[in-house]
Parts: structure tokens; sequence; C-alpha cells
């Protein structure tokens, strides 16, 4: 059975397949979820909220959820491309849409090296 995120607040419900979630945005005491088919949902979260509550909802499964620094928390699965350097972060399946998203330097480092190393353990 697919996976869902659910985020409710008292005037609404969310409720997305978590694959098909490409990030989430910090924006003050809100959040942005932004999904591959281009559609976008504010939410009344701080991040630290929606990670933990991903966490929670997807208990082993939240393994392609990465927190980014911050401001950011992106599904691994659409990481495309990672300059440190110009702090840019490309989130994209390939084929329909390619999103850029900025982090600090140090973050996109530690992600870059995190997936290497990951990638270098792989059978």
């Amino acid at each position: 059975m697919e996976k869902r995120l659910v985020f409710t607040s008292s005037a609404e419900i969310v409720r997305v397949p978590a694959d098909s979630v490409v990030y989430i945005a910090a924006e003050g005491n809100y959040s942005s979820l932004r999904l591959a088919n281009g559609d976008v949902h504010l939410l009344s979260l701080q991040l630290g909220q929606i990670e933990r509550r991903i966490s929670q909802m997807l208990e082993k499964d939240n393994h392609c959820f990465i927190r980014i620094g911050k401001s950011l928390i992106v599904n691994r699965n659409f990481i495309s491309y990672i300059h440190p350097q110009r702090q840019k972060l490309l989130l994209s399946d390939c084929f329909t849409f390619c999103h850029e998203v900025t982090a600090s330097k140090e973050a996109l480092k530690a992600l870059k090296d995190f997936l290497e190393k990951e990638e270098s353990h792989e059978p």
C-alpha cells in the first residue's frame, strides 16, 4: 500500500503520497510543500514539526527524506545535482520537472559527502 503523508490544521487537511513530495521549504512559521506534479501546499507547520511527523508516519521508511540545514527537507530520490560552492541543489525526475533550491555551502557539502559515502557502500 502506498505510504501517505497527512498534515492537518484547523482549516484543512493535506494528504499526499510520500513519494510525490519533492521538497519542503521553511517559510517563517509556515512550510511550503512542493509535489512532483507541480502543486504547492502552504502548511501552517514549522519544518521541525514536519520532520517529526514524517518520522512518525513513515517509521522505518522515512530514509528517503533528508533534512538539509535549517530550511529544507528533500526527497533524496529527486536529487540530481549538488554544487556546494554555488549553494545549488537541483531536484528532478529527469523527465517532467527540475527545481533549483539553495542551501548553505556547509549543508550541501555535508549532503554531498553523505551521498558519496553511501554510494561507495552499495553492492
